[in-house]
C-alpha cells in the first residue's frame, strides 16, 4: 500500500489538471449551496475514512465524468478535487466522510456506467441518476456496490438490455425503480432475493415472460409496479402473501388467466390496476375484502360472468373501470353504496337489464359511462341527482322511453352522449340549462318533435349531434348562437323550411351535414363564411335556386355533396377555388350549362359525381388534370362532342361513367391507360368507329358497357384478357363480324349481351366455359350454325335469347340441364326438328318462345311441367299431332300462341283450367 499512496495520488492530480477538468463555476457558491455536501449517519461508519479511501471514491467518480458527453461535464464542473465531499453536486457523505448518497436525478446526464468503478463507492446508501438520458446496460459489477445500498433509482433513462441478476446481491435495498427504460427479457427469480424491498418499480419496459412466484417473498412491499410491458401467462398465487401493498399496477401487459382468489388477501391495497391485459373468467367474489379501495381497474380484458353483488360493499371506491370486456348481467343494485366514486366506467361489454335507480345514490359521480352494453328500459329519473357529472356516456344500447326532464338539472355537464338507442319522444327543453356542455349526441334514436329553441343557450357546444331521428319542424334561428360549434349533424330526419341565414355564424364549423331532410329554398349566400368548413352535406334534400357563388370561399371543404335536390343554373365557375376538395357530388339535379373548365383545377380530387342533370356541351380537356380521381360520373346529362383523349391521364380511375349523352366520334385509344378501371360505361351515346384493341388491356374490369352506340367492326380478340369481367354489354351497336373464340375466356362472366348488331358465324364452342353465366342476349344477330351442345353446360342461366338469327339444326337436349332458366327465346330461326322431351326439366321457365321455325312432330307431354309459364309460343312452325292436354296445367299462362302449325284433333276441354289466358291463337 506505501508503493500505492504515491501512485494513486498522482494519477489523481493528473486527472484534476486535465484540461476537461477545468473548473468553469457556472452558479456563485451561494447558488449552489443546495447541493453542498450532506452528512448522514443512518447505518454509517462513525470513523472518518482514510484520504486514501477518499481518493479512490472521488477517482471512481471523476473517471465516471470523464466518460460522460461534454454537456454532462460542464454540468458537473463542481466535481474537482481530491475529496467529493466538498462541495461536489448531487453528493452527499456520512460524517466519516464517505459518499453516501449520489442524487442525479434530472440534471441532463448523457453516458453509460461502464465506467463507474462501483466498489469504490463502499458506503453508498442512495444511488438516483433517474429522469436522464443514461444508456447502455447497467455493468455486472453493480453487485459489488455497497451492501449498504437501500435506494436504487435508474428510472426514466434509455437503459437496454436485461436486467442483471447480480441486483439480487443487493439486499439491503427497500426501494428498486427500472421504470421507463428499455429492459427486455425476463423479471429473474433473484429478484425474491429482496426482502427489504417496500417498493419494486418496472413498469414501462419490454419486459417479457412470467412474473416470477418469487415475486410472493417480497412481503415488505407497498408499492408494485409491473405495467406496460408484455408480461405474459398468470398472475402468481403468491401475490396473496404481499399483505402490506397498498398499490399494485399489472396493467397494460399480455398476462392471462384467472384473477387468482389470493387477491383476497390484500386488505391494504389502496389502489389495484389490471387494466389492458388479456385476463378471463369471473371477477372473484372475494374482491368484497378489499374494503380500503379506492382505485379499481380491471377494464380491457377479457373478464366474464357478472358483476359480483360484493362490489357494493367497497365503499371506499373513488374509480371504478370494468369497461371493454365481456361482462353479461344486470347492473348490481348494490352499486349504489359506493358513495365517494367519482369515476364508474362499465361500457363495452354484455350487460343487459335496466340502470338500476340506485345509481342516483352516487351524489360524487364526474364520469359515468356505460355505453356499448345492451341495456334496456328508460333512462331514470334519478339521474337528476348527479349535480357534480361531468361524462355521462348511455349511447350505443336499447334504452327506450323519453329523455327525462330531470337532464336538465346536470349543469356540470360537459359531454352528454345519448346516440344510438331506442329513445322517443321529444327533445326536452330543459337541455337549455346545461350551458357547459361542449358535446351533445342524441343521433341514432327515434326522436320527434322539433329541435327545441333553448338548443341556442348551450354555447360552449363544439359537437351537436341530432341525425338519425324523426325530428320535424324547422332548424331554428338559435343555432346560429353556437359560435363554438365544430361539427353539426342534422341529417337523417324530417326537417322542413329552409336553411336559416343564422348558419352563416357558425365560423367555427368544420363538418357541417345536413343531408335526407325535406328542407327546401336556396342555400344561403351566408354559407360562405363558414371559412374552416371541410365537410358539407346539403344531399337529399328538395333545395332549389342555383348554387350560390360564395361557395367558393370554402377553400378548406374536403367533401362537398349537394346530390339529389333541385338545384337549377350553372355549375359556378368559384369551385375551381376548392383546390382541397376530394368529393365533389352534384348529381341528380337540374343543373344546366357546361362543365367549367375550373374543374380542372380540383386536382386533390377522389369522386366527381356530375350525373343526372341537364349539362350541355364538350368533356373539358382540363378533366386530365384530376390524376387523383377514382370516380368520374358524368352520365345521365346531354353533353356532346367526343371524348377527349386526356381521359386517358386518369390512371387512378376505378369507375367512369359517361353513357346517356350525346357523345360522338370513337372511343380513344388512351382508355387503355385506365389500368386501375373496374366500371367503364359508355353506353347509350352516339359513339362510332371500332372498339379500340387497347380495351383488351383493362384487366381489372369487372362491368362494361358500352349498347346503345353506332359502333361498327369486330369484337376485338383483347376482351379475352379481360378475366375479372362479369358483365359485358355490347348490343344495340352496328357490330360486325364473328364472336371471337376468346369470348370463353371471360369466366367470371355474369351477364353477356351482344343482341341487336350485324354479328355473323357460328355460336363459339367455347361459350361452354362461361359457367357462372346468368344472361345470355345473342339475339337480333345474323348468326349461323347450330346451336352447340355446350350451351348445356351454363347450369346458372336464367335468360337465354338467341332469337332472330339463321340458326339451323335440332334444339340441343343439353338444354334441360338449365334448371335455372327463366327465359328462352330461341324464336324467329331456322331451327329444325322436334321440341326435346327435356324441355319439361326446365321448371322455372316464365317465357318459352320457340315460334317461326321449322320445328316437327308432336307438343311433347312434359310441356305440362312447366307450372311457371306465362308465356308459350309454338306458332308458326310445321309441328303435329295433337294439342296434349297437359297444355291444361299451365294455369299460369297469359299467353298462348300454337298457330300456324299442322295440329290436329280437337281442342281439349282442359284448355279451360286456363283462366289468367288474356291471348290465345289456335288458328292457321
Amino acid at each position: 500500500m506505501a508503493h500505492e499512496y504515491p501512485s494513486l495520488y498522482s494519477l489523481l492530480s493528473q486527472l484534476i489538471t486535465a484540461p476537461c477538468f477545468f473548473i468553469f463555476l457556472l452558479f456563485p457558491l451561494s447558488s449552489i449551496s443546495s447541493f453542498h455536501v450532506i452528512f448522514t449517519s443512518a447505518s454509517a461508519p462513525t470513523i472518518a475514512i482514510s484520504k486514501v479511501e477518499q481518493y479512490q471514491e472521488a477517482l471512481a467518480l471523476l473517471t465516471w465524468k470523464v466518460s460522460l458527453d461534454d454537456q454532462t461535464q460542464v454540468l458537473l464542473s463542481s466535481w474537482f478535487g481530491h475529496n467529493s465531499c466538498h462541495h461536489w453536486f448531487g453528493v452527499a457523505c456520512h460524517r466519516s466522510g464517505s459518499v453516501s448518497d449520489l442524487n442525479l436525478k434530472s440534471c441532463g446526464l448523457r453516458g453509460t456506467l461502464q465506467n463507474l468503478k462501483f466498489s469504490s463507492l463502499p458506503n453508498l446508501l442512495t444511488l438516483n441518476p433517474s429522469n436522464n438520458s443514461l444508456h447502455g446496460t447497467i455493468p455486472t459489477n453493480i453487485g459489488n456496490i455497497s451492501n449498504l445500498i437501500a435506494i436504487l433509482d435508474f428510472g426514466s433513462n434509455h437503459f437496454t438490455d436485461v436486467i442483471p441478476e447480480q441486483l439480487g446481491f443487493l439486499t439491503s435495498l427497500s426501494f428498486l425503480s427500472l421504470a421507463s427504460n428499455n429492459f427486455r427479457g425476463s423479471i429473474l427469480p433473484f429478484i425474491g432475493n429482496l426482502k427489504n424491498l417496500t417498493i419494486l418499480h418496472f413498469y414501462e419496459n419490454e419486459l417479457s415472460g412470467s412474473i416470477p412466484k418469487e415475486i410472493g417473498l417480497l412481503r415488505s412491499l407497498n408499492d408494485l409496479q409491473l405495467s406496460t410491458n408484455n408480461l405474459t401467462g398468470p398472475i402468481p398465487h403468491s401475490i396473496g402473501n404481499l399483505r402490506n401493498l397498498t398499490t399494485l399496477y399489472l396493467d397494460r401487459n399480455k398476462l392471462s388467466s384467472s384473477i387468482p382468489q389470493e387477491i383476497r388477501l390484500l386488505r391494504s391495497l389502496n389502489d389495484l390496476k389490471l387494466s389492458t391485459n388479456n385476463l378471463s373468467g369471473p371477477i372473484p367474489h372475494s374482491i368484497d375484502n378489499l374494503r380500503n379501495l379506492t382505485t379499481l381497474y380491471l377494464d380491457r380484458n377479457k373478464l366474464s360472468g357478472s358483476i359480483p353483488q360484493e362490489i357494493g360493499l367497497l365503499r371506499s371506491l373513488n374509480d371504478l373501470k370494468l369497461s371493454t370486456n365481456n361482462l353479461t348481467g344486470p347492473i348490481p343494485h348494490s352499486i349504489g353504496n359506493l358513495r365517494n366514486l367519482t369515476t364508474l366506467y362499465l361500457d363495452r361489454n354484455k350487460l343487459f337489464g335496466s340502470i338500476p335507480q340506485e345509481i342516483g345514490l352516487l351524489r360524487s359521480l364526474n364520469d359515468l359511462k356505460l355505453s356499448t352494453n345492451n341495456l334496456t328500459g328508460p333512462i331514470p329519473h334519478s339521474i337528476g341527482n348527479w349535480r357534480n357529472l361531468t361524462t355521462l356516456y348511455l349511447n350505443r344500447n336499447k334504452l327506450s322511453g323519453s329523455i327525462p326532464q330531470e337532464i336538465g338539472l346536470l349543469r356540470s355537464l360537459n359531454d352528454l352522449q345519448l346516440s344510438t338507442n331506442n329513445l322517443i319522444g321529444p327533445i326536452p327543453h330543459s337541455i337549455g340549462n346545461l350551458r357547459n356542455l361542449t358535446t351533445l349526441y342524441l343521433n341514432r334514436n327515434k326522436l320527434s318533435g322539433s329541435i327545441p329553441q333553448e338548443i341556442g343557450l348551450l354555447r360552449s357546444l363544439n359537437d351537436l349531434k341530432l341525425s338519425y331521428n324523426n325530428l320535424i319542424g324547422p332548424i331554428p334561428h338559435s343555432l346560429g348562437n353556437l359560435r363554438n360549434l365544430t361539427t353539426l349533424y342534422l341529417n337523417r330526419n324530417k326537417l322542413s323550411g329552409s336553411i336559416p341565414q343564422e348558419i352563416g355564424l357558425l365560423r367555427s364549423l368544420n363538418d357541417l351535414k345536413l343531408s335526407t331532410n325535406n328542407l327546401t329554398g336556396p342555400i344561403p349566400h351566408s354559407i360562405g363564411n363558414l371559412r374552416n368548413l371541410t365537410t358539407l352535406y346539403l344531399d337529399r334534400n328538395k333545395l332549389s335556386g342555383s348554387i350560390p357563388q360564395e361557395i367558393g370561399l370554402l377553400r378548406s371543404l374536403n367533401d362537398l355533396k349537394l346530390s339529389y335536390n333541385n338545384l337549377i343554373g350553372p355549375i359556378p365557375h368559384s369551385l375551381g377555388n376548392l383546390r382541397n376538395l376530394t368529393t365533389l357530388y352534384l348529381n341528380r339535379n337540374k343543373l344546366s350549362g357546361s362543365i367549367p373548365q375550373e374543374i380542372g383545377l380540383l386536382r386533390s380530387l377522389n369522386d366527381l359525381k356530375l350525373s343526372y342533370n341537364n349539362l350541355i356541351g364538350p368533356i373539358p380537356h382540363s378533366l386530365g388534370n384530376l390524376r387523383n380521381l377514382t370516380t368520374l360520373y358524368l352520365n345521365r346529362n346531354k353533353l356532346s362532342g367526343s371524348i377527349p383523349q386526356e381521359i386517358g391521364l386518369l390512371r387512378s380511375l376505378n369507375d367512369l361513367k359517361l353513357s346517356t349523352n350525346n357523345l360522338i366520334g370513337p372511343i380513344p385509344h388512351s382508355i387503355g391507360n385506365l389500368r386501375n378501371l373496374t366500371t367503364l360505361y359508355l353506353d347509350r351515346n352516339k359513339l362510332s368507329g371500332s372498339i379500340p384493341q387497347e380495351i383488351g388491356l383493362l384487366r381489372s374490369l369487372n362491368d362494361l358497357k358500352l349498347p346503345y352506340n353506332n359502333l361498327i367492326g369486330p369484337i376485338p380478340h383483347s376482351l379475352g384478357n379481360l378475366r375479372n369481367l362479369t358483365t359485358l354489354y355490347l348490343n344495340r351497336n352496328k357490330l360486325s363480324g364473328s364472336i371471337p373464340q376468346e369470348i370463353g375466356l371471360l369466366r367470371s362472366l355474369n351477364d353477356l349481351k351482344l343482341s341487336t348488331n350485324n354479328l355473323t358465324g357460328p355460336i363459339p364452342h367455347s361459350i361452354g366455359n362461361l359457367r357462372n353465366l346468368t344472361t345470355l342476349y345473342l339475339d337480333r344477330n345474323k348468326l349461323s350454325g347450330s346451336i352447340p351442345q355446350e350451351i348445356g353446360l351454363l347450369r346458372s342461366l336464367n335468360d337465354l335469347k338467341l332469337s332472330y338469327n339463321n340458326l339451323i339444326g335440332p334444339i340441343p337436349h343439353s338444354l334441360g340441364n338449365l334448371r335455372n332458366l327463366t327465359t328462352l327465346y330461341l324464336n324467329r330461326n331456322k331451327l329444325s326438328g322436334s321440341i326435346p322431351q327435356e324441355i319439361g326439366l326446365l321448371r322455372s321457365l316464365n317465357d318459352l318462345k320457340l315460334s317461326t321455325n321449322n320445328l316437327t312432330g308432336p307438343i311433347p307431354h312434359s310441356i305440362g311441367n312447366l307450372r311457371n309459364l306465362t308465356t308459350l309460343y309454338l306458332d308458326r312452325n310445321k309441328l303435329s299431332g295433337s294439342i296434349p292436354q297437359e297444355i291444361g296445367l299451365l294455369r299460369s299462362l297469359n299467353d298462348l300462341k300454337l298457330s300456324t302449325n299442322n295440329l290436329t284433333g280437337p281442342i281439349h276441354h282442359s284448355i279451360g283450367n286456363l283462366r289468367n289466358l288474356t291471348t290465345l291463337y289456335l288458328g292457321s
